[in-house]
């Protein structure tokens, strides 16, 4: 017969799963409430510098004074559409340069000696030991027409003039792939070193050359690294704020520095809470294709 399990020992069995549902709630739900009111609401020179602010004894006027008017400048406002158009296609464009620089890096990783291999994933990780904003001021050093990158094709005769290249999209992708290229290689270096390499073997056995045995075996069976380390770059691309500005000229227009700009230029709270609620509906979407795409590929193996 099992024994009974004593109160403190069920109780907290139960609270166990609770624990990440609280996490989500304090850090998750509660905060977006907060972004989700302030976006409500109306713009005001004060302390908080939005109102109506929330008070015990004036319910009714509270909720009265909430309206969806910033969210009706958001459709109405071409620059907002231009700016949310211009992050997804910079971050689609970007991931899609990660991915074909990251693949090789990753199957060249599961592919080394795995003496080697612990090396080769420290070498991955090494650049996140230094601040991201200082390994990006320094990109500044390298792409201005001054810098080491100009001065080098300089001094090999490869061009006569110094290329204009800070300030512009090119340093901006330039950018997100140093600075994302991590968040590509690891999963699919995860995917990569699992795979069955006498599956290869086989392929070649049969006839088959190595470029169809690798678009045919290697490349489906990496689909769930590549699907990840995708979304582990596009999400964060898309809300980039730090590289644009830094590398990105004026006319690089991207929702991150909007949001920041109608923050901390406009002082309109109401507006940039809208523009963050926006942002937030937009990556939603990529994470619910890649849970609806993942569960089909566990029911399929299962």
């Amino acid at each position: 017969m099992e024994p009974q399990r004593s109160f403190p020992k069920k109780l907290a069995s139960s609270l166990v799963p609770a624990v990440p549902y609280l996490w989500l709630g304090l850090f998750f739900l509660v905060p977006f409430l907060i972004v989700f009111k302030i976006s409500l609401s109306d713009p005001a020179v004060s302390q908080p510098p939005y109102k109506p602010v929330f008070e015990w004894g004036d319910v009714a006027g509270f909720f009265q004074g909430l309206d969806l008017e910033n969210f009706e400048v958001l459709t109405s406002d071409d620059l907002y559409l231009s700016a949310t158009l211009s992050s997804v296609r910079i971050a689609a464009i970007s991931t899609i340069l990660l991915l074909l620089v990251g693949f090789p890096i990753a199957y060249a990783m599961a592919r080394a000696p795995e003496r080697y291999r612990s090396l080769l994933v420290a070498m991955i990780i090494l650049p996140f030991w230094t601040s991201f904003l200082i390994r990006i001021y320094a990109w500044i050093a390298i792409l201005k027409p001054e810098g080491l990158l100009n001065q080098g094709l300089l001094a090999l005769g490869v061009i006569g003039e110094p290329l204009n290249i800070l300030n512009t999209e090119t340093a901006v992708y330039i950018g997100i792939v140093y600075a994302y290229l991590p968040f590509m290689v690891l999963p699919l270096y995860a995917t990569l070193e699992k795979m069955d390499d006498t599956l290869l073997e086989a392929a070649q056995d049969l006839g088959s050359p190595p470029w169809r045995a690798f678009w045919t075996i290697t490349v489906p069976l990496a689909m769930p690294g590549i699907i990840a380390g995708s979304l582990l770059c596009f999400i964060p691309a898309v809300g980039e704020f730090v590289i644009p500005d830094l590398l990105g000229g004026s006319e690089t227009l991207m929702i991150g520095r909007q949001l920041w700009s109608e923050f901390f230029s406009n002082r309109d709270w109401p507006l940039a809470s809208a523009v963050a609620i926006l942002l937030l509906i937009i990556l939603v979407v990529p994470i619910v294709i890649y849970r609806d795409v993942e569960s089909r590929r566990v029911e399929t193996k299962a």
